[in-house]
């Protein structure tokens, strides 16, 4: 019975660890994995999320750039990190939404992957250089229609939102075009500054500033309503492209499944907190996110959501990873 009595009392702090673990998090830094390199729109946001953390958790949140892959190597290290809360994901929708429709991804995104929080919609722009022949998107259509196969587009990598994107553009608006796939946005869009390809998708955060400089023309956008945040740019379904193109991405926090649901809701807290001041809501828009946050539940009926849209659609299309 002693011996009983002792086995059972060295069990016991182990059986506290998790609780305990818990209600003294966080008691050393985190770190926040964005899959993309720095100045993507995913990098951006993450490291506004992880200096408002910094601040509200008394601990230091470091961004930290795992590129490659389409975004899915830096969200398979936090898939596989320990649900402790130390590891966020800087998500967004290509290597969440559309990764797993067109490829076999080494993340389970409902098993692996739990949601915090989304900041809110935001459009894409479909670009091209001040000097390309087509001035509208009546003219960019009847162009490319006519020379199937002669120009080319950029895209962040392959299976990313910038080529799934652009793909679904296509395949509605019956184009045939190059694809050339960056390993990242800010190499791609240097591609099509420096004319190595012709047109390309990209965020407001990677180009709006270059669209109102006149270093780029933006030809629409890719959601359906027009946004706020790019005046005079209208959308590709109401100005002569696919009137069902509708599509905007989004961005947000996730971290490793099996994450104490505590930790979750103090963090989602924190950052909603964050996404109702002024400063913040106005760095959000300043990269063209319209700050509409969703939390856990509502973050995953929009993910099952998105999922049953596209996945018919883009296997209908024919749309594959390379």
């Amino acid at each position: 019975m002693h011996r009983r009595t002792l086995l059972g009392a060295a069990a016991l702090p182990l059986l506290a660890t998790p609780a305990l673990a818990q209600a003294g998090w966080p008691a050393r830094s985190l770190r926040i994995i964005i899959p993309w390199p720095p100045g993507q729109s995913t990098d951006i946001q993450g490291r506004l999320v992880a200096a408002w953390l910094s601040e509200r958790l008394d601990q230091t949140v470091v961004p930290e750039n795992r590129p490659g892959a389409g975004g899915q190597i830096g969200t398979n290290a936090v898939a596989k990190a320990p649900p402790d809360g130390y590891t966020l994901l800087s998500a967004s929708i290509g290597p969440i939404t559309f990764s797993p429709l067109v490829q076999r991804t080494p993340y389970d995104v409902e098993r692996e992957l739990a949601p915090v929080i989304a900041f809110g919609p935001a459009p894409f722009m479909l670009l091209v250089k001040p000097d390309f022949p087509a001035r509208d998107l009546r003219g960019f259509l009847a162009l490319l229609r006519a020379n199937p196969g002669k120009f080319s587009h950029n895209s962040s990598g392959v299976g990313g939102a910038q080529h799934l994107l652009t793909a679904l553009f296509n395949a509605k608006a019956g184009i045939e075009a190059l694809h050339v796939p960056f390993q990242g946005s800010a190499p791609a869009l240097a591609a099509l500054l420096g004319g190595q390809v012709d047109y390309g998708i990209d965020t407001p955060a990677a180009a709006w500033r270059m669209v109102q400089e006149g270093q780029l023309r933006a030809l629409g956008l890719s959601t359906a309503k027009p946004s706020p945040l790019v005046p005079g740019v209208a959308p590709i379904a109401t100005s002569g492209g696919p009137p069902d193109y509708d599509i905007g991405g989004w961005n947000g926090i996730m971290v490793p499944a099996r994450t104490p649901q505590p930790i979750i809701d103090r963090l989602e807290a924190e950052i909603r907190a964050g996404l109702a001041t002024p400063a913040l809501r106005r760095q959000f828009e300043s990269v063209g996110v319209e700050v509409e946050p969703k939390g856990p539940a509502e973050m995953m009926a929009m993910l099952r959501g998105l999922w049953g849209s596209f996945g018919p659609l883009i296997q209908q299309l024919g749309i594959r990873a390379e």
